[in-house]
């Protein structure tokens, strides 16, 4: 069993391989700037994942969701234990990962299937969904976003699908100086011990190779919808909690599990200012956000 651990948004993670022969770290490039050679102990990891293709699916259990991530389906069954199994599936509907999990996701399982792109999307999703999930219990979120860094700060940046949130920080690396892509698709907010929420890059940035380990300030958040011209406002936090939650993973089914993430999306309202952007794709755009997020504060 070759173990390796990885620091991600300060939580440590890891990774153990059964049989290195087919499944390795060769299927996480994505990983290897989260990598560390401290060894940690099971009690100090958020999570540790077992890759066994000797591993089966349990028979007793309930569907009780399935639902599309843009890439596939995954389909996710309650176990008599109160952990969970998910099949996931790629694009082309080939099942790709077996995965099985205890109630708070701190200890789990796969097994993959497949060539080794269908490998390597099965377990770079399982670990996204193990972590996201892990992540609950431990006010920490995964935020399907787009984010800029600029100085000691983090804007990350919401919208529904094919709305624009990666054009629009295009357009701040373009017209602003001094900012940086973050990370583009799935940035990680955790409100640490001081009550301060802080923004880190992940293993996961979508279509953009963006896999930065880095930490900044949470500055605010915004969600950006088309309009015809550009202008923006701040929510009260009613509209903020409902522009938040859809934005970040979660399971609603799962009681305990949501009302942490709501707990956790409460305490980002209480400290950081969340916006809606109205604008088109143009440099105005990204200038006039500028300067309500940053410059005239």
């Amino acid at each position: 069993m070759e173990k390796y651990f990885f620091i991600i948004a300060e939580h440590c993670v890891c990774i153990q391989f059964k049989d290195t022969s087919v499944n390795n770290m060769q299927l996480l490039p994505s990983f290897s700037p989260f990598q560390t050679v401290t060894a940690f102990p099971a009690d100090d990891c958020l999570s540790t994942l077992t890759v066994d293709d000797e591993l089966r699916p349990v028979k007793d259990k309930k569907l009780v969701r399935k639902f599309d991530t843009g890439n596939g389906d995954t389909l996710v069954y309650q176990l008599p234990d109160g952990g969970y199994q998910f099949i996931i599936r790629d694009i082309h509907n080939r099942d790709c990962c077996l995965l099985i999990c205890n109630h708070n996701f701190s200890q789990c399982q796969c097994a993959l299937n497949g060539d080794w792109t269908m490998r390597s999307f099965g377990l770079n999703d399982a670990l996204m969904l193990i972590y996201a999930f892990a992540g609950s219990f431990h006010q920490t979120l995964l935020i399907h976003a787009s984010c800029i860094k600029y100085g000691s700060e983090g804007f990350p940046f919401t919208a529904k699908s094919g709305t624009g949130k990666s054009t629009h920080t295009s357009l701040w690396m373009k017209h602003i100086e001094g900012a940086e892509l973050m990370n583009d698709d799935n940035p990680i907010i955790r409100v640490l011990d001081d009550g301060l929420p802080y923004i880190y890059g992940s293993p996961w940035s979508g279509k953009t190779p963006c896999y930065r380990n880095v930490k900044a300030r949470l500055g605010a958040l915004t969600q950006i919808e088309r309009d015809h011209k550009n202008w923006i406002e701040r929510l009260a936090p009613i509209q903020a909690f409902a522009v938040l939650l859809p934005a970040c993973s979660s399971m609603k089914w799962d009681t305990v599990i949501y009302n942490h993430l709501c707990d956790a999306i409460t305490r980002l309202i209480e400290t950081t200012p969340v916006f809606t952007m109205h604008c088109l794709p143009d440099e105005e755009a990204a200038r006039v956000c500028y300067q309500t997020l940053v410059a005239n504060r």
